[in-house]
């Protein structure tokens, strides 16, 4: 905090959603009562500010976009009610201050690398952070911003801040981004020294303290005239909205990187003060895992409470700080070793599978608070268009809702809800249905539920398109430019554009697709790609795809090229790949299926498998000889050439029963031949061989496994269901340790004369 030009300015640099940065700027617009409060903040909404003072319930966040030829930019200005710009702007407007934002707005450039306008500067300058956690020995930013600010030392708290946000900038030169939003909002600082009347209160700035060095040396001479709002480039349509947003979307531990982490702990410390934020911490954290029967004593509790006062102590802090709490949860609650370090040590999101108790801890400091509008809250107009179309279609309840797709209602109402699943908002969600172009699948079943963030969720999705229609076809299009050519991501976008019956789209993706299948080696993803187009082609007559040209051209194209790739492929024993196997499947199931449009034919495909030889992996060969084997080329046992190698004659198997399930079913010979060749195992090798003959074996459905099964019994004599041997209460595993461990211990008690 620094005032210049005899007291006409002063400049608050803060922390984004600091309460003690919030509390300092309303003491010092009370005591100024300043003529202008000027605010870090999209200037773009300036004549929207009335907007912002509605009564809303906070979380709320200003969402900004630009929707050009090329993509989208989003952004978001969120506000809790201990962010500082927010005081500013309430506390301003009530002092009677002419309150701005002033600077540039959103979709600007100089935002092009952020989705969060407060994402901190400070964090790309963290040398002088490290040097000052190693001096106090603590861990990390955050902790340290406790350490010195929120729960820091008695005195001038202004004075601290400015040393603090001076050695954390020091001599750097910022980038150009950040020049040019120094630049602009260095203008409007002068502007308003040069508008404000004599004799009247100053003007306070209030901004991220890393601009605040750059602001005071840029703006201390008065300068008439007002900065220019840039507008959109020609022919962008932009527009910014307020939207709920709620603590989870704020707090770092789920991935934002802005101001603070943990929400709900600086919301109850705003609220209520240190000493209380911490006593909650204790009871939220104790009372979250009672509730998921962790075991939590009244001792265990003592015990926390003692210690985190005793590091409270210890460390200089006038009550236990977030830390402090945490810290000694963990030392109390926590007796093994943890892999990962403590979320709240390092600023990087929680990952999964963390321990249950450090879990509930996070979860606790996030709180659960969403953000409500206030009534008479503008909107654009995509939110009342989905509503009046849910209202239209009865899917504006709850409960479950089963579509008919051969009725023209039920496609009409299933093309909406996938419009709603593309955009991602919230309480549409489908529980069965045509997972790809593959299943020919006349019947949708979806859960509808009522959410609290549907709103906010149609008012991002506006940056879209006013209309859902028009909003989900923009959303794909953006797809299309983000798979940046992957043609299985090509392939999922074009399959979503006929489930939502954006044709137009659909169309447009098609000749991508094609030009991808060129160029791409990915044999998982083009057979993926390959699977859903021929799907389309032959099954969409529902959704209006079916025998599509462009479809076919896909397909050969598609089927050409895995041709090409698959006989060029080479490598030693490895693992089966399921993409690769899959891939292999789809070549096939054109050839079946599609052979009116492909330019190889069968006996091309047949005469490629041929010629995969020994220095393929196991499942390519595998897969080869049940590619030739389901394409018709007669086939003994024999001349399978089925590998004995325990190591690879699972992944063998795995290719094989991929390609020629029903074939191996109705080919006795073969079982036999394979019952042998597992009979014949040692118990060792057995166990080396299992892991992947479990593998292979889930290529057949339970029915057919069970049908496999009773050939088993039919060759041995016996008589029964083959279900009943699928049916084991021990892992086969297991089992087969077991016996391989009875057959050693047997060996060792004969070699030493002590077995009859």
């Amino acid at each position: 905090m620094t005032a210049t030009g005899g007291g006409r300015l002063e400049i608050i640099g803060v922390r984004h959603h600091s309460p003690a940065c919030a509390q300092l700027v309303r003491e010092r617009i009370t005591a100024l009562r300043p003529a202008f409060v000027l605010v870090e903040g999209p200037s773009d909404i300036n004549g929207r500010l009335a907007e912002l003072r509605l009564g809303h319930t906070l979380p709320v966040a200003v969402f900004s976009y630009l929707r050009v030829e090329n993509g989208t930019r989003a952004s978001w200005t969120p506000f809790c009610d201990h962010s500082p710009e927010w005081i500013a702007l309430t506390e301003g407007h009530a002092a009677g201050a002419d309150v701005r934002f002033i600077d540039l707005p959103a979709w600007h450039p100089a935002f092009a690398d952020r989705t969060n306008r407060y994402a901190d500067a400070e964090q790309r300058y963290a040398d002088a952070v490290d040097r000052l956690c190693q001096e106090f020995a603590i861990d990390n930013s955050d902790a340290l911003w406790d350490h010195l600010v929120e729960t820091g030392p008695d005195g001038d708290l202004g004075e601290r801040l400015a040393i603090y946000f001076d050695g954390v900038r020091g001599d750097a030169t910022a980038g150009a981004s950040d020049q040019a939003r120094e630049a602009y909002m260095a203008r409007w600082i002068r502007a308003a020294l040069a508008e404000a009347p004599p004799g009247a209160g100053p003007v306070l700035v209030v901004c991220g303290g890393f601009h605040r060095p750059a602001l005071l040396a840029a703006a201390e001479r008065p300068e008439p005239g007002w900065p220019e709002v840039p507008a959109p480039p020609e022919g962008a349509v932009g527009g910014s909205y307020l939207v709920p947003y709620s603590h989870r979307r704020l707090d770092a531990f789920e991935g934002y990187q802005s101001g603070l982490p943990s929400p709900g702990f600086y919301q109850r410390l705003w609220d209520e003060g240190a000493e209380s934020a911490a006593a909650w911490l204790m009871d939220s954290v104790v009372a979250r895992l009672r509730r998921r029967k962790q075991h939590v004593s009244t001792a265990h509790v003592i015990a926390a409470t003692t210690q985190a006062r005793a590091l409270a102590a210890v460390r200089g802090h006038r009550h236990p700080a977030r830390t402090d709490v945490l810290d000694a949860l963990v030392s109390t609650l926590v007796a093994e070793g943890l892999e990962e370090r403590l979320p709240w040590t390092v600023r990087n999101p929680q990952l999964a599978g963390a321990h249950p108790v450090v879990a509930e801890m996070v979860a606790a400091l996030t709180g659960d608070r969403t953000g409500r509008l206030a009534p008479g809250t503008p909107h654009p107009p995509l939110p009342a268009a989905v509503d009046a179309e849910l209202a239209a279609l009865g899917l504006d309840g709850r409960g479950p809702l089963a579509l008919d797709l051969t009725a023209e209602d039920g496609l009409l109402r299933s093309r909406v809800l996938h419009r709603l699943r593309v955009l991602r908002v919230p309480g549409f969600e489908r529980t069965s249905g045509p997972r790809s172009g593959r299943d020919p699948v006349a019947r949708e079943e979806w859960r509808l539920t009522p959410s609290d963030l549907r709103l906010s969720a149609l008012i991002e999705a506006a940056a879209f398109g006013a209309t859902l229609a028009d909003a989900a076809e923009h959303a794909l299009a953006e797809r299309v430019v983000e798979a940046r050519g992957d043609v299985a991501v090509l392939a999922s976008v074009l399959f979503d554009a006929v489930l939502c019956g954006t044709g137009a789209l659909a169309g447009r993706v098609g000749p991508l697709i094609a030009a991808a299948v060129a160029d791409t080696s990915d044999v998982p993803a083009l057979g993926a790609a390959l699977a859903s187009v021929l799907g389309l082609w032959r099954h969409d007559r529902l959704l209006g795809a079916a025998g599509d040209p462009g479809l076919a051209g896909i397909v050969d194209a598609a089927a050409r090229r895995l041709v090409w790739l698959l006989e060029g492929i080479r490598g030693g024993p490895q693992p089966a790949d399921p993409g690769r196997l899959a891939a292999v499947v789809a070549l096939r199931d054109a050839v079946r299926h599609a052979a009116g449009v492909l330019t190889v034919d069968r006996a091309d495909v047949v005469a490629m498998a041929g010629r995969i030889g020994p220095e393929v992996p196991p499942d390519l060969r595998g897969a080869a000889a049940g590619l030739r084997w389901s394409l018709g080329e007669p086939a003994e046992p024999a001349e399978l050439d089925v590998p004995w190698a325990p190591k690879i004659v699972g992944d063998w198997l795995a290719g094989l029963f991929a390609l020629a399930r029903e074939e191996v079913l109705t080919t006795p010979s073969l079982v036999a031949t394979l019952d042998d060749l597992v009979g014949e195992l040692t118990d060792a090798d057995f166990l080396v061989a299992l892991p992947a003959l479990r593998q292979a074996f889930e290529f057949f459905p339970p029915r057919e496994r069970a049908q496999f099964a009773e050939l088993l019994l039919n060759r041995r004599g016996h008589q029964g269901d083959g279900r009943a041997l699928l049916r084991t209460t021990v892992d086969p595993l297991l089992l087969a340790e077991a016996a391989a461990l009875e057959h050693a211990v047997d060996e060792i008690l004969t070699r030493e004369g002590l077995l009859p």
